[in-house]
């Protein structure tokens, strides 16, 4: 029996279903949206999270309240020794470094992982964290493995359009109007901590020959090789089910031999850069001992 909780946040996009299945926490990320607050997965779907953007409805995001986190904390370590709490990079958000603060109190048996990650990245992460316990590593060893390694991924999304970034103030209106008339798809990195500027393109298919050759160069040039044994290619998406699947197949026929893993956009990076957007992945495999 594993002696060490997983406990994440739903920026990791790990489902009820699927966590229930592997003995994991998710803890639901608030979202207020008009005048309600809402929970994601709890009371709060990707389908109602996008139909009320679409309405022009004010979103603005949160964190779990330390209620919350310490009421699972105190849950889960009456069933084991220690936990490991994975949420969201903290670069994105304050939630990781109040989750430290909380921990203090603990004495050690909850041990908070910055990993730098979110999306199907953190998601790898969680399940590295799962197989480092059930492998005997405690608390306090995954924490340090995980933040080890949390510089080995990148994520490349490409937007379907400015009006999210310009109206969460990421980019001046000048910069948004002049982008929409020459539509431009602008593609963005998330390398460590925080989504940075990489590249634009003129048309969709360039902007996914510019994300595919993105991550066949990080694999290859900081990965230590672009090959099934040593890291992952995975996908993602905000909205657009047949633009993903569609994408996936790309993915697929670009990297033959890997298998490729695709999920929505948790709704934290989402409700920044609006639906239709397209991402994928690649994360260096951590060999667990």
């Amino acid at each position: 029996m594993m002696k060490t909780a997983v406990v994440t946040d739903s920026n990791s996009g790990i489902s009820p279903e699927e966590a229930k299945a592997n003995g994991i926490d998710v803890i639901s990320m608030p979202f207020r949206i008009g005048e309600r607050e809402y929970l994601e997965n709890v009371n709060l779907t990707q389908e109602e999270f996008f139909q009320k953007l679409k309405q022009g409805l004010d979103v603005s995001t949160s964190m779990p309240s330390p209620g919350i986190l310490m009421d699972t904390f105190d849950a889960k370590l009456k069933e084991y020794e220690d936990l490991v709490y994975i949420p969201m990079s903290s670069g994105l958000s304050g939630s990781c470094q109040a989750a430290k603060t909380l921990a203090e109190d603990y004495d050690g048996r909850v041990q908070v992982v910055d990993n730098k990650r979110i999306s199907v990245t953190m998601r790898n992460s969680v399940l590295d964290a799962l197989r480092l316990a059930k492998s005997g590593k405690n608390a306090a060893e995954i924490r340090e493995i995980l933040e080890q390694d949390a510089f080995n991924t990148s994520i490349y999304i490409m937007l379907d359009t400015l009006y999210y970034l310009k109206k969460g103030g990421r980019i001046t209106p000048a910069a948004a109007a002049l982008g929409t008339l020459l539509k431009l798809k602008p593609i963005l990195q998330l390398h460590g901590e925080k989504l940075d500027a990489f590249a634009k393109a003129r048309t969709i298919m360039q902007g996914k020959k510019i994300m595919l050759q993105a991550i066949r160069e990080d694999a290859e040039k900081r990965l230590g090789g672009l090959s099934v044994e040593n890291v992952r290619i995975d996908s993602a998406y905000t909205y657009d089910q047949d633009a993903a699947k569609e994408w996936k197949t790309e993915i697929e026929s670009a990297f033959p031999g890997f298998e490729i893993y695709q999920q929505p956009l948790s709704l934290s990076i989402a409700c920044h850069i609006g639906p239709g957007a397209l991402a994928v992945t690649v994360t260096k495999k951590l060999q667990v001992m």
